[in-house]
């Protein structure tokens, strides 16, 4: 039989940031590793630590948890690879993740990350856990959390797909390059920084947008496109402005 690596790294998922989005498991998990790292990622998003302290400071309760901040590398967004630049951006992340969970922990031990929503999503954390790995002897735990997607739809209180009818989950990128997915009656849409919506012709679709979901800062509109896009554009750009981020995202649906 082949003995487990002895350094177990646990991917918590958290929902979108309100401590009542963790599960049992989470919690469970939370109380049972040696060491929760919190990322930090610069002053503009200063909050997102802070949300992870707070979840932290509310379900975790066994003293000999130990809590370590580190600060995460920027991405090059001006690199003209796209590809290449997110896996040179992963290669620092997982460099830095390797050398903390090391200086912390030492040769064993279990050490979580809290990852916003669920780290299969539209979420890097497992890749880059991958890359840990061949530099640790390390063992990825995934605890599933509610998605932005599910925090969506709730928020909007409809249902993802219409009757036997298929969704697509895409990014903005592709959306803007692709225009709209074939044979897809609903479209969800997720880190698009544009609003890209504005790239396809929006007589006969219909949005359902939303920026904090599940959080105190929640903002939803839903309507007609070509009725909604620019209040949607408006009250997203005011609300990077006022918080310094943004999390949001979108359902599009053709009519029937």
């Amino acid at each position: 039989m082949t003995a487990s690596p002895p350094i177990t790294l646990a991917l918590v998922g958290i929902g979108t940031g309100n401590p009542e989005h963790l599960t049992l498991q989470a919690i469970r998990v939370l109380n049972s590793v040696d060491l929760i790292l919190i990322p930090r990622k610069g002053t503009a998003k200063a909050d997102l630590a802070e949300l992870r302290r707070e979840i932290c400071a509310r379900v975790v309760t066994n003293p000999a948890v130990r809590i370590a901040e580190f600060d995460l590398p920027l991405r090059d967004a001006a690199h003209e690879d796209y590809r290449a630049g997110v896996d040179d951006w992963h290669d620092a992340i997982a460099a830095i993740w390797a050398e903390r969970i090391a200086a912390e922990l030492g040769s064993s031990g279990r050490v979580a990350l809290l990852v916003w929503g669920d780290p299969s999503l539209y979420d890097s954390t497992l890749r880059i856990a991958g890359r840990v790995a061949l530099s640790l002897p390390l063992a990825v735990e995934v605890v599933p959390g509610i998605t932005s997607l599910q925090a969506l739809t709730a928020a909007h209180a409809i249902p993802l797909n219409e009757i036997g009818a298929p969704v697509v989950v895409t990014t903005g990128r592709r959306l803007r390059d692709e225009g709209w997915p074939i044979s897809a009656q609903s479209v969800a849409v997720m880190l698009d920084g544009e609003c890209s919506f504005q790239a396809l012709e929006p007589a006969g679709l219909s949005i359902w947008w939303g920026a904090y979901v599940g959080m105190a800062e929640e903002l939803t509109l839903a309507g007609p496109l070509e009725e909604m896009a620019a209040q949607i554009i408006e009250t997203r750009r005011a609300a990077r402005a006022r918080h310094g981020w943004i999390m949001d995202i979108y359902i599009l649906r053709r009519s029937a």
